[in-house]
């Protein structure tokens, strides 16, 4: 009997370890060879704006969808928020351009580059210069002009008769002289004038807007980096149907002096 002890005592060691050490279950096994979950990815910042251009921008023939009678765009910008509304009787081609071009984009990231304080704030170029390529051409008639360029008013720039693109400019004073040079508003500022006001004005006239045309948002980063810029441009009232993307087929504002506003 003693030449079996020793696997006696082997055979007791065995049987108190498993005892003490717990059983691992399939649920377990599983779960301890899965790797760790990844780390969810950090939101966004609200303000942020990934450089983005709706390819219908490209395409400016195919952008003519009829404006609502009375329609709001809120302005997002990086002094404050302030609202427009456009009311289409007032002069109905501006109202339908102006619609058009809030609905798909267009004026994401555009600098407020002519600022005459008392007089005009103007915008209305593209940062991304291939849009502005395209535009530069695709003017519109001239509406009869119903309303006086009010302070707070929203009017086209021109660069002569039926030339209006895609330039605007917001009356910072009263412009009545500018009525009789075929200036027709198409909408007034109804909420956050006091940040219209604010706009940075120290550049005054000095950007240029033939260079803005042709190389967009880094000219005036490099050159003008203290200009006011459109966060974002949206139509809040009433909500337009989603837009329908399809595949087709330079302006100055009154000068310091008050001449009219035009486009280069």
């Amino acid at each position: 009997m003693k030449r079996f002890a020793p696997w006696f005592l082997i055979a007791l060691v065995i049987a108190l370890v498993i005892a003490v050490v717990p059983a691992i279950t399939p649920a377990q096994a599983q779960s301890q060879s899965a790797a760790p979950a990844a780390k969810p990815a950090p939101a966004a910042h609200p303000h942020s704006t990934a450089p983005h251009t709706d390819p219908a921008l490209l395409h400016p023939a195919t952008l003519t969808a009829k404006s609502p009678d009375v329609y709001e765009v809120t302005f997002k910008t990086t002094t404050g928020d302030f609202v427009v509304t456009v009311t289409r009787a007032w002069a109905p081609l501006g109202a339908d351009r102006f619609y058009n071009l809030v609905r798909h984009g267009f004026f994401t990231d555009a600098a407020f580059f002519r600022v005459v304080p008392g007089f005009i704030v103007q915008f209305g170029l593209n940062a991304n210069p291939s849009v502005n390529k395209v535009w530069d051409k695709a003017s519109i008639k001239d509406d009869p002009v119903t309303q006086t360029n009010h302070t707070g008013y929203l009017t086209f720039a021109t660069a002569g008769p039926n030339t209006r693109t895609t330039q605007l400019f917001i009356n910072l004073g009263e412009n009545a002289p500018l009525d009789g040079q075929g200036f027709a508003a198409f909408g007034k500022v109804t909420e956050g004038m006091e940040v219209v006001q604010k706009i940075y004005s120290g550049y005054g006239e000095s950007p240029d807007q033939a260079m803005i045309t042709d190389q967009g948002k880094p000219y005036l980063d490099k050159n003008f980096p203290k200009l006011d810029r459109i966060i974002s441009a949206a139509v809040t009232s009433p909500a337009p149907a989603p837009p329908v993307h399809t595949t087709p087929a330079h302006k100055t504002a009154p000068a310091t002096a008050k001449p009219a506003p035009a486009q280069q």
